[in-house]
């Protein structure tokens, strides 16, 4: 049986440009979906496969961390927050980190997904064939990049290395990681993961993976995706949908207001008479007006709205 690994790195310092508007004043990882921020989800996510302490890196709107964690916790198990002046992309932000977490192996985690794969069987996997590192993959679901020979070794990435694979998987952003990986990649620098690979890759180094396409997985890279997590949600399908809370106890909904199919309401907002909102998302603080309705759209923090819209971020 695989030995537990206790940490995790969560990516949270990313710019979140496929949602700009909606991130220009938080990081795209504290989102709120259903009233939680949407790390907490990879936060549970990881809890459950026995994780006990999180380190995230923070670069834009970096303050929103403290103001959502002021305890540095979450569930019983501390975080770390490492804060980058520059942006130090995945493997910079994985070297910047090396003092916290290289004793052990890791799992890093994109912060801007959201998914309930099993775990356990790419923790075995990762056990069992000695890996380096063991990457998370899926057969659908976005671009298929990843090649994967019947071994399960990566053999190429985005076929940068000129290969005819016979079949490319989707990276689901999860990754498992021992500690001497931290000796490949360059102090101080700004660099993805993705040329470190390729060079394991080249050199024969034990870059694996393992295809999970049971649970569900979404990449929240655009409003849609954003909405269409809510739509899901509200079929019940998710394994945690019955902790999920649409309407934030706080908020304030007049009972003449009417709220149809995956609308959620956040902390201390105020919802007019007579509106009509179908599958919108409202933020904290903001304010919807008396006989506005409102279609497939997300309100921000503390904004007004009247009127009829469809389709629209404010």
């Amino acid at each position: 049986m695989a030995s537990a690994i206790q940490n995790a790195f969560v990516l949270g310092a990313g710019l979140g440009t496929r949602l700009r508007g909606l991130t220009a004043r938080r990081p795209k990882p504290l989102i709120p979906v259903c009233n939680k921020p949407l790390i907490t989800f990879a936060f549970d996510h990881l809890l459950g496969a026995g994780v006990k302490k999180f380190v995230v890196n923070s670069h834009h709107c970096a303050e929103s961390y403290a103001e959502i964690f002021p305890d540095r916790a979450y569930r019983g198990a501390t975080i770390h927050f490492e804060h980058e002046e520059i942006l130090l992309e995945t493997g910079g932000g994985i070297k910047n980190v090396e003092s916290v977490l290289r004793d052990e192996p890791f799992i890093v985690y994109n912060g801007d997904i959201l998914t309930d794969l099993p775990l356990a069987p790419a923790l075995a996997h990762h056990a069992e064939r000695g890996n380096e590192v063991t990457l998370v993959l899926r057969s659908d679901g976005g671009p298929l990049h990843i090649a994967l020979d019947e071994t399960g070794r990566v053999t190429d990435i985005r076929r940068k290395l000129n290969t005819t694979p016979t079949q490319e998987f989707l990276f689901t952003g999860i990754y498992i990681v021992e500690p001497e990986f931290f000796a490949r990649i360059p102090a101080e620098t700004k660099i993805s993961v993705v040329p470190i690979f390729l060079e394991m890759i080249q050199q024969g180094a034990k870059l694996g993976g393992i295809v999970i396409d049971d649970g569900n997985w979404w990449d929240l890279g655009t409003r849609e995706q954003y909405l269409d997590v809510h739509r899901f949600f509200e079929t019940g399908k998710f394994s945690e949908s019955a902790g999920l809370l649409w309407t934030h106890p706080t908020a304030q909904v007049s009972p003449t207001a009417q709220l149809r199919g995956a609308t959620a309401i956040g902390a201390s907002a105020k919802v007019g008479d007579g509106a009509v909102l179908d599958d919108c998302i409202v933020w904290e603080n903001a304010e919807i007006g008396i006989g506005t309705c409102l279609k497939n759209c997300i309100v921000t923090a503390g904004q007004r709205v009247s009127g009829t819209h469809r389709n629209a971020d404010f």
